[in-house]
């Protein structure tokens, strides 16, 4: 090939341009290569400060709960191992479940379609029932010792609650405290004694847990926390009070530990200890009490002081049952033919006695949805109970009946925009 002075220039000319394009493109190649090195630096980093972090959450898990199973014991359960999110409680309007309903797919299914078909967007279902059994299996180790959770009606409690979640059920545990035969009869060293010797028992046969023992406030915080673990949103203390006719009581008998702790201080103490052990599980926490709280000017000797046990709680929720009430409560000869006028002063004297608190819960009452002598109860006669409350300002409110039978027209007939 022959080659000529201007056919060696423009050689020249296209090996300088390909020599400084290829020194570009590995400059451009070298700089990426950087950036990208240094972005999965910082990534790494970022994740290694997320895994540290993540290991020292669940060292100081490990360290609290190893303290907690130290101080416990048979008591022990496991602290919440996430971040508990935080909710907003609605406006409950709630109806009362045992636990045989909840564990009987017919009957619990029956309620969920109720719910789904009115206004109603609550539970209150048994965790702890009136006879101190666990509606579904334990992992404490003194519930387990003492056999409370032998009558599981609830095989799978984490499907049931998320059953609730997926109908936008708000889910409450009730736990029965101070009522409790099962414990009495595996600990009897728990229960209230006699005088005379041996376990007190009430009118019906039936022991109770002595309100001044520490272990009886330790085992029903136990079952709150694990109901809250288990998903339930809110902790409802029932029976926390002692026997009624609390004169005859006192005559029989005797409480181990009181140690001239009146009995009013012994339940508003038990309640503040309870909401403060469970402040670290994201529940909120309520308690029952009896109607005539909320007029009575004493604790009627059950230990239930309305501006005692308001304060350390964030729902109160009375019974103000009109069938509940003594001929002449209120005027009346027959309270429970006056379901709109009882509620309307049981609830009137309950605002008079908040105006005077500092600090007090939101009133949540129970209101009757059954009979109990005369006249026979109805759908209006609910209706009559929830307007008082409205014309009152309160619109939470729970529905009782023992058996869960409804007054179901009232909440999914043509009368039921009256109860909004």
């Amino acid at each position: 090939m022959k080659w000529t002075v201007k056919g060696s220039f423009l050689l020249l000319i296209i090996c300088a341009v390909s020599l400084a394009f290829n020194s570009h493109s590995f400059t451009i190649t070298y700089s990426s290569q950087s950036l990208y090195r240094e972005l999965f630096e910082e990534k790494q980093a970022i994740n290694d400060a997320k895994r540290d972090k993540e290991i020292e959450r669940r060292n100081e898990w490990n360290r609290r709960n190893e303290v907690l199973k130290e101080t416990l014991k048979e008591y022990y359960v496991p602290l919440p191992l996430d971040k508990q999110n935080s909710f907003d409680v609605p406006v409950v309007k709630g109806i009362y479940v045992t636990g045989n309903t909840a564990g009987t797919p017919k009957y619990f299914n029956h309620l969920i379609d109720f719910l789904d078909r009115s206004e109603l967007n609550a539970m209150v279902i048994d965790a702890k029932d009136d006879n101190g059994l666990i509606t579904y299996e334990s992992n404490i180790e003194i519930v387990e010792s003492a056999e409370a959770d032998r009558y599981v009606r609830i095989k799978d409690i984490k499907s049931f609650i998320q059953t609730l979640e997926n109908h936008n059920i708000y889910p409450i545990a009730r736990v029965v405290t101070f009522k409790d035969s099962n414990l009495c009869n595996h600990h009897p060293e728990f229960a209230i004694q006699k005088k005379s010797g041996g376990i007190w028992r009430d009118r019906n046969g039936v022991p109770w847990v002595n309100p001044y023992d520490k272990r009886v406030w330790d085992y029903n915080v136990a079952i709150a926390k694990e109901a809250a673990l288990n998903g339930f949103k809110e902790i409802q203390f029932d029976y926390v009070r002692f026997p009624e006719n609390g004169s005859k009581v006192d005559a029989e008998a005797f409480f181990p530990g009181k140690n001239d702790v009146s009995k009013e201080d012994c339940v508003a103490g038990f309640l503040a200890y309870a909401h403060q052990q469970l402040k670290d599980y994201n529940v909120v926490i309520s308690a029952d009490v009896f109607g005539l709280t909320t007029s009575a000017d004493d604790d009627m000797n059950i230990g239930q002081k309305w501006e005692k046990i308001s304060p350390t709680v964030d729902y109160i929720s009375p019974m103000i049952y009109p069938s509940h009430y003594y001929p002449g409560n209120y005027g009346f000869d027959n309270p429970n033919a006056h379901p709109y006028e009882v509620i309307d002063k049981a609830v009137k004297d309950a605002l008079k006695k908040d105006a005077g608190l500092e600090k007090k819960a939101v009133i949540r009452p129970w209101i009757q949805d059954f009979t109990l002598g005369s006249p026979k109860y109805t759908g209006e006669d609910v209706l009559k109970q929830i307007k008082a409350l409205n014309d009152n300002g309160i619109q939470g409110y729970m529905l009782w009946n023992a058996g869960n039978v409804y007054s179901e027209n009232a909440f999914t007939a043509d009368i039921a925009p009256s109860t909004k």
